[in-house]
């Protein structure tokens, strides 16, 4: 999407010209660690080594008269083929240099008319259960695969700036709504949702306290199953009743 001023340019100055884009931070949770959905830059065809692009979150520019959830949406289901994911809109991204690295210029020269043009992001967030969501690469992914919050590789423009700002927000709206729920499975134990929480907060919990407090609150709501095919001692399990 190329906007343009439509006044008058104050003398000397040219008329501003950038681009727009989206790009998606989408977060698993594997029982274990935090995942985030990545893709690997890639063209139809093309024989790609293994480095020759960065790996990046789902994003590309939004079309002409498109809305910014359109757009994230879209985006989204034509990299990742993922739809039905919930998308919150936390910040807006705006370095003039964010583009200039000789490695995306290299891949915004095979991809875009104008590869010097500014681009300003709008960063958008996700939480999904990993088990109900499987990615396949489509348009110009080569790969879309879920990768360890820990071992996030350099990724493409300021990617790795944009989940660290994610997960932030995450961190901060984790406090006053119930969107933490949306990372797990159906059916959890207690120690996957404390380990979950200590992820989210970044910082360690008392189990006795946890499950104590966990144990008052209604929306989390024991069951009459116990984990399988586990080699410990199985855990009870739990679900996450939504409330109004």
């Amino acid at each position: 999407m190329i906007l343009r001023e439509t006044h008058q340019p104050v003398t000397g100055v040219e008329s501003a010209a950038f681009d727009v884009s989206i790009d998606n931070v989408v977060f698993g949770f594997d029982g274990h660690q935090l995942q985030v959905l990545l893709i690997r830059q890639g063209l139809p065809g093309e024989d790609m080594e293994s480095d020759r692009f960065h790996m990046a979150v789902p994003g590309d520019l939004v079309l002409p008269q498109e809305e910014l959830d359109e757009a994230a949406t879209r985006i989204l289901s034509t990299l990742t083929s993922l739809e039905g994911i919930y998308l919150k809109q936390f910040r807006a991204f705006g370095d003039p240099g964010r583009v200039a690295d000789e490695k995306d210029q290299d891949w915004l020269r095979r991809m875009r008319p104008y590869p010097d043009r500014r681009v300003v992001t709008i960063g958008y967030y996700s939480l999904v259960a990993m088990e109900n969501y499987r990615p396949k690469p489509s348009s110009f992914a080569s790969r879309a695969e879920w990768c360890p919050l820990q071992d996030l590789p350099r990724l493409a423009f300021d990617h790795n700036q944009i989940v660290d700002a994610a997960l932030l927000k995450i961190r901060e709206d984790a406090a006053h709504h119930q969107l933490v729920y949306e990372l797990l499975p159906e059916k959890f134990t207690l120690g996957q949702l404390q380990r979950l929480y200590e992820i989210i907060l970044n910082r360690t919990l008392d189990k006795r306290n946890f499950r104590k407090n966990v144990k008052k609150m209604p929306c989390i709501v024991p069951l009459d199953e116990k984990q399988e095919g586990v080699l410990h001692k199985p855990a009870q399990l739990f679900t996450f009743r939504r409330s109004d």
